[in-house]
């Protein structure tokens, strides 16, 4: 996929033929701290969701690679986001006794600071399809907005800060954990979510 510094990107992938990639509290939590490790250095998150079948992030790129001094060489966002992938289906396959492709191949990321007049939004966990109309300063709103709706539309929970795993909890509790609020201001209105 390819990257660019300066840009807003949602990111997302889902288990394998739609399986769950989340088994208890402790895979979500360890997905978050890979995300804080590998994530951060490049990009300010936005907004994250971790679903039982899929994750989202959104952010906004800072370094598309960055020296590593422990391995005396750069590291690409790509590479680092392919270490969390990788080393996330390591765990999660020993500790439910599995072999294989945890996630889908690829990994998307939607370019949403572009200049389009529509969009779709695909909604992994009722496997519908959304088509919303908006310009380029609608989209990283309404993708914020989809991504802190998807515990709810789910039934997981009846309200978006109900979701632990999600960063609608840290803007509704005033918290920042994962968020770059900062940064998530000059896209989106934070209160209309």
């Amino acid at each position: 996929m390819q990257i660019e510094k300066g840009n807003l990107y949602h990111i997302y992938n889902q288990g394998n033929n739609k399986r769950k990639i989340f088994f208890t509290r402790s895979n979500y939590k360890f997905f978050m701290k890979k995300i804080e490790v590998f994530v951060k250095p490049y990009a300010d998150i936005i907004a994250y969701c971790l679903m039982p079948n899929h994750f989202h992030l959104l952010l906004y790129i800072r370094h598309e690679s960055i020296f590593i001094k422990s391995i005396k060489k750069n590291r690409t966002f790509n590479d680092s986001l392919g270490i969390i992938l990788r080393s996330y289906a390591r765990a999660i396959n020993k500790q439910e006794d599995m072999t294989g492709s945890l996630f889908r191949k690829e990994t998307k990321a939607k370019y949403i600071t572009c200049h389009e007049e529509s969009f779709s939004v695909i909604g992994f966990s009722h496997n519908s399809k959304i088509h919303l109309k908006g310009s380029d300063k609608q989209y990283p709103q309404i993708c914020f907005n989809y991504i802190h709706q998807n515990p709810v539309t789910a039934g997981l929970v009846t309200r978006i800060q109900d979701w632990e795993f999600s960063s609608a909890r840290e803007y509704v509790n005033n918290e920042e954990n994962l968020v770059c609020k900062r940064r998530a201001l000059e896209f989106i209105d934070v209160k209309s979510s």
